[in-house]
């Protein structure tokens, strides 16, 4: 006997218990075509199955511990540059034909007639830095200060010449009493000079919060 306290659950009648073994369970009219928001954008659809993401990380390569220690140090210290403002040391992180790429879509494989945040070569990150450099620069002139934490930091796979590693960032940027965040993943393809000197061959950039709007733009690397 229920209480007065106790609600009675109904049972799903016998035009509903179809819909128990589909991914969404909405009842509705189907002929009547989308609504709502699914209606004005058409990436609003139900989702999909759990599985049905990214597809899952390689394992990181036990790398032996000076190499793996040696690319996470180099890491860090890109990090602590771009956060110091020593913008010039950070671009010498890059070989010469270096590239920084932050694309717009983590499903995006090249930048070739296709939009990006970012894809710089030393010529244009030159011309960034100049920019904000410059005494008349009014994004410059508050308060600006970023600060960089880089972590899991896995070697897919390391050559005599070449090393491909991954890792996770994020970042805080403050402006004035504005704090934005930053996140998602770094993929670096690094080579290593003559000299054994470890230098960047591409930094690609995949922002967690790339489709996400900003008050202002992003004046630097991130």
């Amino acid at each position: 006997m229920n209480t007065a306290n106790e609600r009675a659950i109904p049972s799903a009648g016998p035009d509903m218990r179809h819909l128990l073994d589909q991914d969404v369970v909405i009842a509705g009219d189907d002929s009547r075509g989308a609504t709502g928001a699914q209606a004005i954008e058409p990436s609003h659809s139900p989702r999909g199955k759990a599985d049905a993401g990214a597809p899952l990380p390689a394992p990181g390569l036990v790398a032996a511990a000076d190499l793996q220690r040696e690319v996470e140090q180099f890491l860090y210290r890109q990090a602590e540059l771009l956060d110091d403002k020593h913008w010039q040391a950070w671009m010498d992180g890059f070989a010469d034909d270096g590239l920084y790429w932050v694309p717009a879509r983590p499903e995006q494989t090249t930048w070739d007639g296709t939009p990006s945040i970012f894809i710089e070569d030393k010529l244009l990150m030159e011309v960034r830095k100049g920019r904000v450099m410059h005494p008349n620069a009014w994004s410059q002139a508050p308060l600006w200060e970023t600060n960089h934490i880089v972590s899991h930091v896995a070697i897919e796979s390391a050559g005599p010449q070449e090393i491909v590693v991954r890792s996770r960032f994020h970042m805080m940027e403050l402006r004035r009493d504005t704090i934005r965040h930053f996140g998602g993943r770094y993929r670096h393809t690094l080579m290593r000079e003559p000299g054994g000197a470890l230098r960047i061959k591409l930094q690609r950039v995949d922002l967690f919060n790339a489709q996400a709007p900003f008050d202002y733009v992003i004046q630097i690397w991130i």
